[in-house]
């Protein structure tokens, strides 16, 4: 009977308990290597996603072309911005917000900070979803008027001042220039990319004037383009390089300009992520095979001590499939006790791995899926019936006489 050869295995397995548990170790370290890795991937995935998603909703960045076949490229411009929102030239576009980005030193009283400043417009807090947790956001006044006024990251005004709130109407000095704080971004945590806890926003036409130099005055580094729809990005990308074709008047084929839409963003970084972590499946699965090569050694020895046992059971009527599950029995009772033990300590490595990140302000939160844990399962299931499948035959193959007078 099935169950009682399963009773047989655990009695044969637990009077060698040390060497059963060292036998384990190899499946234990392999299943919970894979878990964890696979935990951290798809924690890692869904961090990147999930930053990549929050830059907004329906987007399309446009910049200047980096490729060595393109000669004396024009830059993009803050005309280029206009034109790309005129209604009429590119209809299902719904707003566009031009930036240019720098670094630059902010200074409140003796504390200072080196940071990342990005001059933008008005739309840039519609476009890229950007929420204050004080204060308010630029206007076109402010915009036309070159105004000294400055919205600052979360961090930034932690590092400067202490605290994130209170601040509106403080002054603060950014390269030696007071400007007025009129807003605190709310707080985003840590980032794959340049967190925004750590930038200062100026107007656009500040940031050009004072503060950032470009060759062309007009010179943006970035144009953010918000589509009508999701639907609509395929139609939008081809309003943007038709309109800047003809602005630039750029050979066929030689656009001087590059658009990325946010999903060809989200599909790269998911194919990058999803290949690392297949990879490093792949390399923590290896100590599975180790464990595997474990477990057919011991039952080899297992054989050896046990022959005048399958030679009694053999002369008492026990046939070669009976001392085939025998042995296969045990050897996947090794990897599947091995393999639960791999999941629970796989899960706990997650969990403290998560809790360090976020005790370090890292947006990382593992997760540890059904799939992982039915793939390291039946793998190490598997590994034992595989490794398992020698020592079985050979002792399913002994001749009860030959076994029987065995030292």
């Amino acid at each position: 009977m099935s169950w009682q050869a399963i009773l047989e295995a655990f009695e044969s397995l637990s009077t060698n308990k040390m060497r059963s548990g060292l036998t384990m170790l190899g499946i234990i370290i392999g299943v919970a290597a894979v878990i964890a890795v696979l935990a951290l991937g798809a924690g890692a995935s869904d961090s990147i996603l999930g930053e990549i998603e929050a830059i907004g909703s329906n987007l399309l960045f446009v910049t200047q072309t980096t490729s060595s076949e393109v000669r004396n490229p024009k830059p993009i411009t803050l005309e280029d911005a206009e034109a790309i929102a005129d209604p009429f030239a590119a209809p299902s576009v719904l707003a566009v917000a031009p930036s240019l980005q720098g670094s630059a030193e902010v200074t409140y009283l003796n504390e200072n900070k080196n940071t990342t400043l990005l001059g933008v417009t008005p739309d840039y807090e519609r476009v890229r979803s950007a929420r204050l947790s004080e204060g308010l956001f630029f206007d076109s006044t402010q915009l036309s008027g070159n105004a000294s006024v400055v919205i600052l990251g979360y961090q930034i005004a932690e590092d400067l001042f202490g605290r994130s709130d209170g601040l509106v109407g403080e002054t603060v000095r950014i390269e030696g220039q007071p400007f007025r704080v009129i807003g605190v971004l709310e707080e985003k945590g840590g980032s794959s990319f340049n967190s925004e806890d750590e930038q200062i926003l100026v107007p656009l036409t500040t940031a050009q004037a004072r503060l950032i130099q470009r060759q062309n005055p007009d010179q943006v580094d970035l144009i953010y383009v918000q589509a009508i729809s999701a639907e609509s990005m395929v139609t939008v990308e081809e309003e943007i390089a038709s309109i800047l074709r003809a602005r630039h008047r750029t050979p066929i084929g030689l656009d001087d300009f590059t658009i990325f839409t946010q999903q060809a963003i989200l599909d790269v970084a998911s194919t990058v992520t999803g290949v690392l972590t297949i990879f490093l499946g792949g390399i923590a699965a290896i100590s599975l095979l180790v464990g595997g090569i474990g477990i057919m050694n011991i039952m080899l020895v297992s054989v050896v001590e046990r022959t005048k046992e399958i030679g009694l059971r053999k002369a008492m009527g026990a046939r070669k499939i009976d001392i085939l599950a025998q042995f296969l029995i045990e050897s996947s009772l090794l990897s599947f006790v091995g393999g639960c033990v791999g999941i629970v300590l796989g899960w706990a490595i997650s969990f403290v791995v998560g809790q360090i990140a976020a005790g370090s302000n890292m947006a990382l939160n593992p997760v540890v899926d059904l799939n992982s844990v039915m793939l390291a399962t039946l793998f190490s299931a598997a590994v034992g019936l595989f490794f398992g499948l020698y020592p079985a035959n050979r002792a399913a193959s002994l001749e009860p006489v030959e076994a029987l007078r065995a030292e």
